[in-house]
């Protein structure tokens, strides 16, 4: 008679067969010393040949259920006590996380022994780590790499980190204060006071509520007297002059921006880097490692999380606060949305004058509708025709046509513009529609981007004006205005003459209600709701990406060819930079640079985004430059990710890098792009989260982490944060989050940090002081 096989292995006693499973080291197990038999600490059973006929008995142990299985399989009869068994462990692994949630203290780490801890010394709340299980790599050489490669590799990453950091300072952007301590300790320069934030202590939701006290007047703002400064371009940027000698003595007050040729400089070195070999193969290897890195933490300590966060009372994904991070105005309303809006002005408004074309001519609503043989009855969604479909993939063009409702640029014009023959009423009427919403979800927020072209001087006033006039105010709202890359289509409808123009026209205003607030009075009441400056446009056209610093300056591009992505950039984010110093100088709110970056074209649109921008929208191009996806690591460079909006333009959702992302650890957000053309409900935000999570099987934990991130990234005032995520939101690591508002349990902060310093230590312990950091000056 043959012996037994038991996976594939043959058993050299017949009658005997063992089916061995031991128990997890769940603390039953190791306090019992009498089980030292293998066989008894086995859950399966264990068949015996000899105490039965023919070797068809079964003995059992005391704790064993009885099984009928095939190797190498165990499928038990009585599944619920094995269920019970592992809700036992859960409940228990809860009690404890409530525990250490109520006396607000975790596992410290066994760095200060018991006879240390009654020394009279303060330990802050930093000190405290929470108890999970950590993977960490032993050994003199960590980084899997000759010790040359580290050297030359951490040289280069800390020498872009120091750029980025120069530009973010420059620019009164926000740069992480953990990366710059590094910095700090390198270039042994002091810290900056003004960068240093004060903390606040976490307080209790009780004193401390989760919603901010709502705005009462918005609009409601004193005019400062004027400055009396003079203002004048200089090579493109905006230059501001204390006197009219100084502007003829050529002399502007020394508000700090890199100029063209240290811009094109430090933009080709990053290039050089992202081309450089073995720093290539250094980063994809350190990305790999934060890939497996949190697959293992993710077994390890799911249920630990889990178990966090089911010990906050009252606290879900549904009522943590969520900010939609890129959404456009025109399009932040879904289909149905519009059709019935579209329908109510009809049949209420119908005899209201809506367009006057270039002749003269006046048309109702009415006779719009029955110039294109339609009544309120034929319109329907598909008769719309807003929503993007395959044969949008790709084809840029089409998707902008979807922005006009039944192909009629009319009806857009009369429905979706802010500078109309209405002066914009229908659409600020349909944006507060979609602010009640948001309003009444009350965790969800938005911020919407608005148009300015750059065509003439007067669009910002209108602009202002259109959202005073029309009250487009919600404490839920917060605005962008996105710039798009027209110049090639105004210069060849001879709208300007040259580059310097559309510069004019976005920036002159803005420094003017600086220096006087009394020549903008509603411009000066409508920027503190603003965030920022996007940058929008059809990134996969052809372009030559890289230019010299001998390229024509804004006033003398006086071609019809559009200029490359980074000259856009640059001279916005110089405008920029004066004008936040401007604005600083009087105690006024300063922007960000937060452009579309990456969604197609050359990837240097993303090292542009690296040096100037404060977040990105997209990033997707990331996944395809290693060194630039570590370097955004690194710096926790915020990216708006929009997969359905990606799954109908540029990338397959299943392609989609963003799970990738979010296990290395990058600072990713999710947001919805246009809802108007790529979602069906009303709330477009929860059908993105609920897509992402379905698809790419996203646990609460990660859900929660990805809506902490949203508002982090977001340009909401600091005030309104720390009702949202805690006063205590800007210390690092733990110190920072609070569970009972956020629902990101300890453990994920803490790996999230604990992971990034371990990366920043293991760079920067290699990197040699004197010659690192040349680019700071």
């Amino acid at each position: 008679m043959e012996s037994p096989v038991v996976n594939g292995t043959p058993k050299p006693n017949g009658n005997q067969l063992f089916y061995e499973l031991e128990h997890e080291n769940d603390g039953d197990s190791s306090n019992n010393p009498g089980q030292t038999d293998q066989r008894d600490r086995s859950e399966s059973p264990v068949f015996d040949g000899a105490n039965g006929a023919a070797g068809n008995s079964m003995r059992m142990a005391p704790s064993e259920l009885p099984n009928e299985i095939s190797a190498p399989y165990e499928v038990p009869q009585f599944p619920i006590e094995q269920i019970e068994k592992k809700l036992l462990i859960q409940r228990q692994l809860t009690v404890k996380a409530a525990k250490d949630l109520e006396e607000r203290r975790s596992h410290y780490e066994p760095s200060l022994g018991p006879d240390e801890i009654e020394h009279p010394f303060n330990l802050e709340e930093s000190d405290f780590v929470p108890h999970f299980q950590r993977v960490s790599i032993s050994g003199e050489d960590t980084s899997g790499v000759p010790l040359e490669d580290l050297q030359r590799a951490s040289q280069m990453l800390v020498q872009a980190l120091d750029i980025r950091e120069k530009y973010m300072n420059n620019s009164r952007q926000t740069f992480p204060s953990i990366a710059a301590r590094f910095l700090r300790s390198v270039d042994k320069r002091p810290m900056n006071v003004e960068d240093e934030v004060q903390h606040d202590d976490r307080m209790a939701i009780a004193d401390h509520p989760v919603h901010a006290p709502a705005s009462r007047d918005p609009w409601a703002s004193d005019i400062p007297p004027a400055k009396n400064y003079k203002i004048a371009p200089v090579n493109g940027v905006f230059n501001v002059f204390a006197s009219e000698e100084d502007h003829q003595n050529g002399k502007p007050i020394p508000y700090a921006y890199p100029d063209l040729a240290t811009f094109v400089r430090d933009m080709n070195l990053l290039c050089s880097m992202i081309a450089d070999g073995p720093l290539k193969s250094f980063c994809y290897r350190r990305l790999s490692y934060l890939s497996s890195k949190f697959q293992l933490h993710v077994l390890l300590n799911e249920l630990r999380e889990l178990a966090s966060q089911k010990a906050v009372p009252h606290r879900d994904f549904y009522n943590i606060r969520k900010v939609d991070t890129h959404i456009h105005a025109a399009s932040c309303m879904n289909q149905k949305h519009l059709l019935r809006f579209i329908k109510k002005t009809l049949k209420n408004h119908a005899d209201e004058v809506v367009t006057c074309s270039k002749s003269g001519e006046m048309m109702t609503l009415r006779q719009v509708f029955q110039s294109m043989n339609l009544t309120t009855y034929d319109l329907s969604v598909d008769m719309l025709d807003v929503h993007a479909d395959r044969n949008t993939f790709h084809r840029f063009d089409k998707f902008n046509a979807k922005y006009n409702p039944i192909g009629e640029s009319r009806l857009r014009e009369v429905f979706l513009k802010t500078d109309n023959y209405l002066e914009g009423k229908y659409f600020a009427r349909i944006i507060n529609e979609v602010s009640s919403d948001l309003e009444e979800s009350k965790y969800q927020n938005a911020e919407l981007r608005l148009s300015i072209y750059g065509k003439s001087a007067d669009e910002w006033d209108k602009l202002a004006r259109w959202a005073i006039n029309g009250n487009v105010y919600s404490d839920n709202v917060r605005w962008l205005i996105q710039i798009p890359r027209l110049y090639d289509i105004f210069k060849l409808n001879k709208l300007m003459t040259n580059f310097q123009e559309i510069l004019n026209n976005i920036f002159l205003p803005l420094f003017e209600v600086t220096n006087d607030p009394s020549t903008h009075p509603e411009l000066h009441k409508f920027l503190p709701y603003l965030i920022g400056f996007d940058s929008v446009d059809d990134e996969s056209k052809p372009e030559n990406p890289l230019f010299d610093k001998d390229v024509a300056p804004p006033e003398a591009w006086n071609d019809v060819e559009n200029p490359p992505y980074g000259y856009y950039q640059y001279y916005t984010y110089a405008n920029m930079t004066v004008l936040n110093h401007f604005r600083a100088e009087q105690g006024l709110n300063t922007f960000v640079l937060r452009p579309h970056c990456g969604e197609a074209g050359p990837i240097q649109h993303l090292v542009c985004g690296f040096m100037m921008a404060e977040n990105i929208s997209h990033g997707l191009l990331l996944r395809k430059v290693p060194v630039l996806q570590y370097l955004y690591y690194l710096a926790q460079i915020g990216i708006a990710m929009s997969p359905l909006s990606n799954n109908s333009l540029f990338l397959n959702y299943h392609r989609n890098p963003l799970p990738e992302y979010l296990a290395r650890g990058l600072c990713i957000s999710l947001s919805t792009d246009d809802p108007l053309q790529f979602h069906f409900t009303k709330e477009p935000l929860m059908e993105e989260y609920s897509i992402a999570a379905q698809v790419w099987k996203l646990s609460s934990c990660d859900m929660c982490e990805l809506a902490r991130n949203s508002v982090l990234m977001s340009g909401f005032p600091h005030k309104s944060k720390q009702y949202w995520l805690g006063p205590n939101y800007t210390k690092e690591g733990v110190a920072g989050n609070d569970i009972t508002r956020t629902n990101v349990p300890d453990i994920r902060v803490s790996y999230r940090y604990e992971t990034l310093l371990d990366e920043l230590s293991n760079i920067f312990k290699v990197v040699e002081k004197p010659d690192v950091c040349t680019n700071s000056a």
